[in-house]
C-alpha cells in the first residue's frame, strides 16, 4: 500500500519556482519520525543501511533518504508493523495537520524548509498524535 508519493504533489497544483523535491518534504518528515522512533521496516533497513544512522545523527533529512532510497514514495514496505498500524491510522490526518502547521508562517506547505528545525516542529505534532494513539490502545511505545 502506498501512503504518499512526492509526484502526487509536485505534478498537481504545485507552486511555480519550487524544486520538485519540495513535494516530498512532508513525506520525508514523517519518514524521519518513523525511523527515529524505531519504525523502519526490514526492506528499508536493508536498502538504506548506513543512511538510517546518518539520518538519526541529523546529517541527512528524511526527504533526502526518501529520494535517495525510495524514489519519493512512502509505502507499507518501508515501515515496521507498528509503523504501518500508526500510518494507516494517522497519515491522512497528518497531511492536513502538517499543512495547517506550516501555513501558519508560509504561503503553502510546499514552502517548508527541509531542515531539522522544521522537523522538530513537525515531530512534536506527530509525537502528540502517536501518544494519543498509544493511549487509545492502538500501538506500543516501541517501534
Amino acid at each position: 500500500m502506498v501512503y504518499d508519493k512526492a509526484k502526487w504533489h509536485s505534478d498537481g497544483n504545485f507552486p511555480k519556482g519550487l524544486p520538485y523535491e519540495n513535494g516530498g518534504t512532508h513525506i520525508g518528515m514523517f519518514l524521519a519520525w518513523a525511523i527515529i522512533h524505531g519504525m523502519a521496516g526490514p526492506d528499508l533497513i536493508a536498502d538504506a543501511g548506513d543512511d538510517l544512522t546518518v539520518l538519526q545523527s541529523r546529517q541527512i533529512t528524511g526527504r533526502t533518504l526518501l529520494f535517495r532510497h525510495l524514489d519519493g514514495v512512502l509505502s507499507d514496505e518501508d515501515l515496521s508493523k507498528n509503523g504501518n498500524m500508526f500510518a494507516a491510522h494517522y497519515y491522512k490526518r497528518y497531511m492536513g495537520e502538517y499543512d495547517r502547521l506550516i501555513r501558519q508562517r508560509l504561503p503553502t506547505a510546499y514552502h517548508a524548509s527541509d531542515d531539522w528545525p522544521t522537523y522538530d516542529q513537525v515531530s512534536a505534532m506527530i509525537d502528540k498524535r502517536y501518544s494519543e494513539y498509544c493511549e487509545s490502545g492502538g500501538g506500543s511505545a516501541a517501534g
